[in-house]
């Protein structure tokens, strides 16, 4: 019988990197505390100290609202476009 593949939450996954970065534990012993292999834990842990930086930096909040814009801007045409089809199948007659 196969075992089926578990899902861990974000948040898990931050708990249990932010305990390998800590180093009360070695990877092992959390891996057995977790129940969770060790090079997964080692993945994770890699992963959280790669996008730490990201967390304070300032041109994350900026991206954010640039996205932000481009698709108020991207939902505007799709209005606007969707008003000029409508008037134009009225006027061709293919109304349905």
């Amino acid at each position: 019988m196969k075992n089926k593949r578990r899902n861990h939450s974000a948040a898990f996954k931050a708990k249990v990197a932010l305990a390998a970065i800590k180093s009360d534990k070695t990877i092992a012993e959390l891996a057995g505390e977790y129940e969770v292999h060790p090079n997964q834990i080692t993945q994770w842990k890699k992963k959280l100290l790669e996008a730490m930086p990201e967390v304070f930096s300032r041109s994350r909040q900026r991206d954010r609202r640039e996205q932000n814009e481009l698709t108020e801007h991207l939902y505007q045409q799709i209005g606007q476009l969707k008003v000029e089809l409508d008037w134009l199948k009225k006027k061709s007659g293919l109304d349905d």
